[in-house]
């Protein structure tokens, strides 16, 4: 059964665990050369993951603290329908850009997105800090938003390649945990500040212009090029530059007619580590890069467009984009409701409402990151070492339940005017909420990953752009509907919704199988075409 599960060669159904000695299989498949990142020394690939959940942090934290500067915005004149336009700028800006940056990468190395975004904090962090109109308090985000791109699918990418696909769940938990703090500790921090009237609510832009400039020059010189062509080297191929005049040529290192021959005598070659400077320039060029790249930009581009025929990137969108949803309602009650009666919330007391949210959602990422992962290795014990991308799921059931629970909890507490004790029942409400946005986004995009893991780039963009669209809808939606029903009405309502989506996971889980051997081919020919094969 299981060599007949291999000998398919479908990815998403791989042999996790050797045989002997139930040691897991290193996949990707390592190298014996010093730049491959999967060779890196423990404390360089840490230091390297650091940089990358920072950066996603930090981006997740400059997006979601404008809210806590509503009422400086009133005082100038600054409605809260402006506000709520700003905030569909702000996830129109994360979509759209990570779809534009996304040929960077392949064409330009890993550090170039990174480089652009942190440029981007940094002058919509200025606009904000100085915003005196309703068109600053708007266009703003759209800066604040690009420069949260490179955390929507760039950031996965890098973390892939520094560590092997059975740490894939605990990585892509770590991911969600940074955007996790950002997002709910970026509004706390945001609110004490803006309670401050020593320094005054501008510095929550000016302190976000500060850090992204530090982490800026931090990045400049101390983040390392991770571009690595392992196909090349696995295949005993060196693939040459390319440039205007000359197409693509290939070296060959080995030509032995054995693959497993031509494998050992890649994995064996030395090849000749980069210097420092190689390692931070701010372009790496891919060798099949011709001219300065501009029309391969535009293939790439329309290419990225084929993702979305993947069900499994539809899946993930979905439920990555749920939680975007979500999340617009219940900070908006926050920021609109607990103000007044009977309540009256100075703006610290609404920031550290984020407390409980953020306890969730350290549970839901242990939960969907190294949970997971110790659960998809027990399910590959039981099939004789192998894996199937779909074993993950499973852990989607309860979230199915805790996550709208604390929808309608957090809902209909707030919507009765609930005070302690009986409040305390709305802020368990959103402990379950915080469970929810912790480990649907992490096991969604594991099982993406494991589904097509030469195509994470390519499918983390795909899931950009569904769920920062899903955003967008309900960012509108959401003032218009809260006026016209209760909060209760609301929350239940949305909570019905979370079940509805979350179960979405029942025909995946069935048919994930099927749908992956049916876009086998579409997915091969998608790597081949993309790296110009």
């Amino acid at each position: 059964m299981g060599d007949s599960i291999i000998n398919e060669h479908l990815a998403g159904t791989e042999r996790i665990i050797k045989s002997e000695g139930h040691e897991a299989t290193l996949i990707p498949q390592p190298t014996a050369s010093p730049n491959d990142p999967l060779n890196w020394s423990p404390w360089r690939k840490y230091w390297h993951a650091f940089l990358v959940l920072f950066i996603v942090g930090l981006t997740a934290a400059t997006s979601n603290d404008a809210g806590s500067a509503s009422d400086a915005m009133l005082d100038m004149g600054i409605s809260e329908n402006i506000e709520n336009i700003g905030a569909g700028v702000l996830f129109a800006g994360i979509g759209y850009t990570t779809f534009l940056l996304s040929p960077l990468p392949a064409l330009y190395g890993r550090r170039s997105t990174y480089l652009i975004c942190l440029l981007s904090s940094i002058i919509g962090s200025v606009w904000f800090a100085k915003s005196r109109h309703a068109t600053d308090a708007i266009w703003s985000q759209l800066f604040v938003g690009a420069s949260e791109s490179c955390a929507e699918a760039a950031a996965q990418l890098s973390l892939s390649e520094l560590f092997y696909s059975h740490q894939r769940g605990m990585v892509l938990g770590l991911y969600i945990l940074a955007t996790s703090i950002g997002t709910f500790l970026g509004p706390l921090f945001a609110g004490l500040i803006a309670d401050d009237d020593r320094i005054g609510w501008s510095w929550i832009g000016w302190f976000a212009v500060i850090i992204s400039v530090v982490t800026l020059i931090v990045f400049l010189f101390a983040f390392e090029e991770t571009t690595f062509n392992r196909r090349a080297v696995l295949e005993g191929v060196r693939v040459m530059s390319s440039n205007a005049e000359t197409d693509n040529k290939k070296e060959d290192w080995s030509r032995n007619e054995s693959e497993p021959q031509a494998v050992e005598a890649a994995s064996n070659m030395v090849d000749k580590p980069k210097t420092y400077w190689q390692r931070i320039a701010l372009v790496t060029p891919s060798p099949l890069l011709k001219g300065i790249g501009f029309k391969q930009y535009f293939q790439m581009l329309f290419q990225t467009l084929r993702v979305f025929s993947f069900p499994a990137v539809l899946y993930a969108g979905l439920q990555w984009g749920a939680q975007d949803a979500w999340l617009t309602f219940y900070l908006t009650v926050q920021e609109d409701n607990y103000y007044d009666d009977p309540w009256d919330y100075g703006d610290t007391a609404v920031a550290l409402m984020n407390i409980p949210t953020l306890i969730g959602a350290l549970i839901g990422c242990v939960y969907g990151g190294w949970f997971s992962d110790r659960f998809v290795e027990w399910k590959a014990r039981k099939r004789g070492g192998i894996s199937e991308a779909e074993d993950r799921l499973l852990l989607m059931y309860p979230a199915a339940i805790i996550n709208p629970a604390g929808l309608m909890l957090f809902g209909i507490g707030s919507g009765k005017g609930w005070l302690f004790p009986k409040l305390w029942a709305a802020y368990v409400g959103l402990g379950f909420i915080g469970f929810g946005w912790g480990c649907a986004g992490d096991i969604a995009l594991s099982y993406l990953a494991d589904c097509y893991p030469d195509m994470i780039l390519e499918g983390m963009v795909g899931v950009a752009v569904i769920n920062n669209s899903i955003a967008l809808i309900f960012t509108f939606c959401t003032g218009i509907w809260m006026d016209t029903q209760s909060l209760s009405q609301v929350f239940i309502a949305i909570g019905v919704l979370s079940f509805f989506f979350f179960m979405t996971t029942l025909p995946m889980h069935y048919w994930g199988k099927a749908a992956r051997r049916k876009t086998a081919g579409m997915y091969n020919r998608f790597i081949l075409s993309r790296d110009g094969q």
